[in-house]
């Protein structure tokens, strides 16, 4: 026998096993044939398998989105995946922000108000589009990975073995009706009992065909429970991957927060922070948010240039003399004529002729600048 004629008997061979499964499955279908039920502990199995399957998907695919919102980026990411390419580096949209932030800011002039903040909340950006791209990358490798090799990987063998088992049991029920039919025709005459033996051996060896194969799909999907398990401890990893992002970014805004609230209540609500001299030295200070310090001031910022100023406030203005202060909040230096504070130190203050309502001289050891009288409290 030559080749050729092998692979034609190959062919006529499957193409009648074919038929045949064809055969049964359209006759179950029509309620026509008997059909083999496969055992309830591999019905639950399969029915878990499917459940992970479509659950892991889902969460996959917002996953996605949550870390990368934009669909053409997504999109982007992939064909450079399936091409083993690497995508090329861009900004992020923070870190996009950040440098339009600090761009801005130069032109403006970092020694304004204005610019400088916008400086500053630019460099906050970039920090937090850093951030964002670690926990990106974090994210891929601990999380999104393992739950794509399950899909591509363990889900497509277990749905082969499956596919397997399907046309076992459509092998078998095929068999098994072929001796039902062949023993029937024994019972009319005997020259059958040839075709029943036949078929006896035919359902023996597909039964045992079917039971391996059962087996086989059995074990793949009693994995299922360990991919849970391993699945848990990759959700533990992504969830402490955000947990070191929000900390970041909360640092992060906590830190510009206490660069640019000096400002703002500095510059731009001097009247509502100051402080009232007949008030104890050793009085705690009760700490106020920014964001009620802003809310509060806002109600009053028509009345910024007619400022309330307390008595001791007012003679220290209107005398030659100098006064010791408590700092009440941290305060970072706009520009070099300006004097950083820290809260709770002692500084010495007077004023000058000329200067603005709202600022006081302050001096520490050999350093000397305006400080808003906002944060400060006389000392008696």
């Amino acid at each position: 026998m030559n080749i050729m004629d092998f692979n034609v008997k190959k062919l006529a061979a499957d193409a009648g096993t074919f038929l045949s499964r064809a055969v049964q499955f359209t006759e179950e279908k029509l309620g026509q044939a008997e059909k083999t039920e496969l055992d309830a502990h591999l019905e639950n199995l399969l029915s878990k398998a499917e459940c992970t399957k479509l659950w892991t998907e889902k969460i996959m695919k917002q996953t996605e989105v949550l870390l990368q919102p934009n669909p053409n980026a997504r999109i982007e990411e992939f064909v450079y995946e399936k091409l083993d390419r690497k995508a090329p580096s861009r900004m992020n949209n923070p870190e996009l922000l950040g440098q339009y932030m600090i761009d801005a800011g130069n032109e403006f002039g970092p020694g304004t108000a204005y610019g400088n903040a916008l400086i500053k909340c630019g460099e906050t950006q970039k920090r937090i589009g850093t951030a964002d791209r670690e926990l990106i990358q974090t994210s891929a490798i601990n999380f999104l990975t393992p739950l794509r090799n399950f899909i591509e990987g363990d889900y497509k063998t277990i749905t082969k073995e499956r596919k397997l088992l399907q046309n076992k049991r459509l092998d078998l029920d095929a068999a098994k009706t072929r001796l039902k039919k062949a023993k029937v025709a024994e019972a009319r005459a005997a020259i059958w009992a040839e075709e029943v033996t036949k078929s006896e051996q035919e359902v023996r060896i597909t039964q045992s065909e079917f039971d391996r194969q059962a087996e086989i799909t059995r074990l793949l999907l009693e994995g299922i429970s360990s991919t849970h398990a391993h699945h848990l401890r990759c959700l533990n990893d992504f969830v402490e991957a955000q947990m070191t992002y929000y900390a970041q970014c909360y640092q992060y805004m906590l830190d510009l927060q206490k660069q640019l609230g000096s400002s703002f209540r500095g510059r731009l609500f001097p009247s509502t922070f100051l402080s009232n001299n007949n008030q104890s030295s050793s009085t705690p200070v009760q700490s106020v948010s920014a964001p009620s310090v802003l809310a509060s001031a806002s109600a009053s910022l028509p009345s910024v240039s007619n400022s309330i100023v307390t008595s001791g406030i007012s003679e220290l203005k209107s005398s030659s003399g100098s006064r010791k202060a408590r700092v009440l909040y941290d305060y970072d230096a706009a520009n070099s004529s300006e004097l950083s504070l820290l809260a709770d130190e002692v500084i010495t203050v007077y004023s000058i002729p000329g200067m603005d309502s709202d600022w006081l001289m302050g001096e520490r050891g050999n350093q000397k600048g305006k400080v808003p009288i906002t944060y400060l409290e006389l000392l008696n």
